[in-house]
């Protein structure tokens, strides 16, 4: 008796044609089917999503990372506030490497950050890299300010950027017609050269807002407030310099700041940091580079500010 007696199967030269292009399509839509799933999986499952990683086992000390340029403080502002109404969780560790942004924005993280170290949970900031003007501003309403050596931090200043787009428009044919109620309506545009009561106007409207600035580290950091105004030209100072003019409170790493975070709160032995993290769908991981460009270009241009608390150095 042969293979194919025993086992019944012919081989594929004595399938039909018939047979053949059957079985051809029903892979063809199988693997269709199995595609299409796929997709409806990525599409619907929920993206923005977060979930809670815990390292340790000791008290609670909540995490919080603000990085890159501020432009929203909601986010910020959110977990502050759940981490202080979460009694379980003892202090926070707020990691800073930003070079600043958005002055309401900074404004309303240092109010949320002042509120949770005035409620009595300690908040101490572990400078990154970077964390300089609006990231400074931001630092300042903290139980403790920890940086390395060689961090860049302070930039107490205030810089208004500009597009300047009437000759580039003028260049492709394109008129900007623009009617107004008040000469300093449209102050700022990007179509119209800035005459001289525009830079007038916003000089003004820069001095006010460093005074606001001024005003903050002169209290937060008990500093006087001539002293501060010396040192507000928006340059940056190292860790080491920083300790020394008394803008941070002491040089460590992010490990040393977890302790220090410990030791305020009270914590005995290993603290466990709680951190929320961001779950990302599939298309995300696809698309999350062209998505991160494209939003860092939108800041870039749409979302920024006229008025910043920011460093432009890098």
């Amino acid at each position: 008796m042969t293979n194919q007696q025993l086992t019944g199967v012919r081989p594929d030269r004595n399938m039909s044609p018939s047979s053949k292009w059957f079985l051809g399509i029903l892979g063809v839509l199988l693997l269709l089917a199995l595609g299409f799933t796929f997709l409806i999986f990525s599409v619907v499952r929920p993206t923005g999503s977060t979930e809670v990683v815990t390292s340790g086992s000791g008290d609670k000390i909540g995490v919080v990372e603000l990085k890159g340029e501020i432009v929203s403080a909601e986010e910020t502002v959110r977990q502050l506030k759940m981490y202080r109404e979460d009694r379980s969780i003892r202090a926070i560790l707020l990691r800073i490497d930003s070079p600043g942004g958005g002055p309401v924005a900074s404004q309303e993280m240092y109010e949320e950050v002042k509120k949770t170290r005035d409620s009595g949970k300690p908040v101490v900031v572990s400078m990154g890299s970077l964390a300089a003007s609006g990231g400074y501003y931001v630092a300042c309403g903290a139980s403790k300010i920890v940086a390395n050596r060689a961090t860049l931090t302070g930039s107490i200043g205030v810089v208004s950027q500009i597009l300047q787009l009437q000759d580039a428009l003028a260049k492709v044919g394109i008129e900007v017609k623009t009617m107004k109620t008040g000469a300093l309506k449209d102050a700022g545009s990007s179509t119209r050269k800035m005459t001289d009561v525009d830079r007038k106007y916003f000089q003004e409207l820069l001095d006010d807002v460093l005074k606001q600035f001024i005003a903050v580290v002169a209290t937060e950091r008990k500093l006087d407030t001539a002293a501060v105004r010396a040192l507000a030209d928006g340059r940056v100072f190292t860790g080491e310099q920083a300790v020394s003019l008394k803008l941070i409170d002491t040089l460590g790493t992010y490990e040393d700041a977890v302790k220090i975070a410990a030791s305020i709160a009270g914590i005995r032995g290993e603290p466990a940091l709680v951190k929320e993290r961001k779950r990302r769908s599939f298309w995300d991981g696809v698309w999350g580079g062209v998505s991160d460009a494209a939003a860092s270009l939108r800041q870039e241009i749409v979302d920024r500010p006229v008025i910043s608390y920011k460093y432009t150095g890098r």
